[in-house]
């Protein structure tokens, strides 16, 4: 029998009605069904969507909406899935920008001089983590299996960004570096931005050794002044010390620990000035999904990848 996504995703978003907000919603497109966020789905002059394994060509450990071919990927199966893609935003697949990622928090800025790149040609830049841009019609792109997709949306100067956030680029404060550079590039208002925390392993599934441990408490400081406004907000739970502990809980072993990268980039958007208000946080979980969604962790690294998609609309 084949294997049913839309059935086995509609009972996933079945069983978890119990979730604290409507944070993800679950869209069928022609054929790819896909995810959005509330806050970025509400404003008009963007589209954005983040795959799920489901409406794709790819086979085996890629199966099917897989976007890398640098994991063995046959490259005529990720080129229909972009243009699949493509279809949904409502573009042309040679209007789709990639990154390069490499853990940094490198970030870059493209124009339509860019177009294709990585989809459809060869890029000329590397170690690329982060793009933004003011260009309409513009897709941006990167990619995950467990790491965190970060969107940004500008309304009022109308730009966008997109990041790639592990643990290496979360600790290296990704989220607040790509407001800082939407700002000196296109004179973003932190208070403007529109922001989402895609899907990724959660803090159950993540564990991480003492050298990780070590790098967040040197990024975020022991004390968690932010707490009380994100409580309050009601877009995350918080509960214990004002501490670093519930960022890190401790794992079963010495030396390990529990790490919640979705705390750990709203905290730095707090840091960064923007709004709670405008801040979608995902409670979708990679590892605990594998059969919907691609994680390195729960596959031992033999898997595809998903993509976080924004663009900002032409004619608007």
């Amino acid at each position: 029998m084949a294997y049913n996504w839309e059935t086995e995703l509609e009972m996933q978003f079945q069983r978890d009605e119990g979730r604290k907000s409507p944070v993800l919603s679950l869209c069928f497109g022609d054929p790819v069904p896909y995810l959005t966020f509330p806050k970025l789905a509400a404003c008009e002059k963007v589209r954005h969507l983040f795959t799920t394994r489901a409406g794709g060509v790819s086979k085996g450990q890629f199966t099917s909406m897989n976007f890398s071919v640098h994991l063995g990927d046959d490259k005529s199966n990720v080129r229909e899935n972009y243009e699949r893609i493509a279809k949904v935003l409502g573009c042309d697949v040679t209007s789709i920008v990639g990154t390069v990622q490499t853990h940094t928090t490198n970030i870059r800025r493209v124009d339509q001089s860019d177009a294709g790149k990585v989809v459809v040609k060869e890029p000329d830049y590397g170690d690329i983590d982060g793009l933004v841009t003011n260009e309409k019609g513009l897709a941006l792109a990167v990619y995950t299996a467990d790491c965190v997709p970060l969107f940004f949306v500008d309304p009022v100067k109308e730009a966008i960004g997109m990041a790639h956030s592990g643990w290496r680029g979360t600790a290296g404060n990704m989220a607040g570096k790509m407001v800082e550079r939407m700002a000196r590039e296109f004179g973003t208002d932190p208070k403007d931005l529109l922001v989402a925390i895609g899907p990724s392993i959660c803090q159950k599934c993540y564990e991480v050794d003492e050298t990780v441990a070590e790098a967040f408490r040197n990024a975020l400081g022991d004390e968690l002044k932010e707490r009380e406004m994100i409580r309050e907000s009601g877009i995350y739970s918080m509960q214990g010390s004002t501490g670093l502990r519930q960022v890190l809980e401790p794992g079963k072993a010495p030396g390990k620990y529990q790490l919640d990268l979705w705390l750990a980039n709203l905290i730095w958007f707090i840091r960064a000035g923007v709004l709670p208000e405008h801040i979608d946080v995902t409670d979708l979980c990679t590892a605990q999904n594998k059969d919907l969604l691609f994680s390195h962790r729960a596959s031992a690294g033999k898997r595809g990848n998903m993509a976080g998609f924004l663009m900002l609309k032409e004619g608007e």
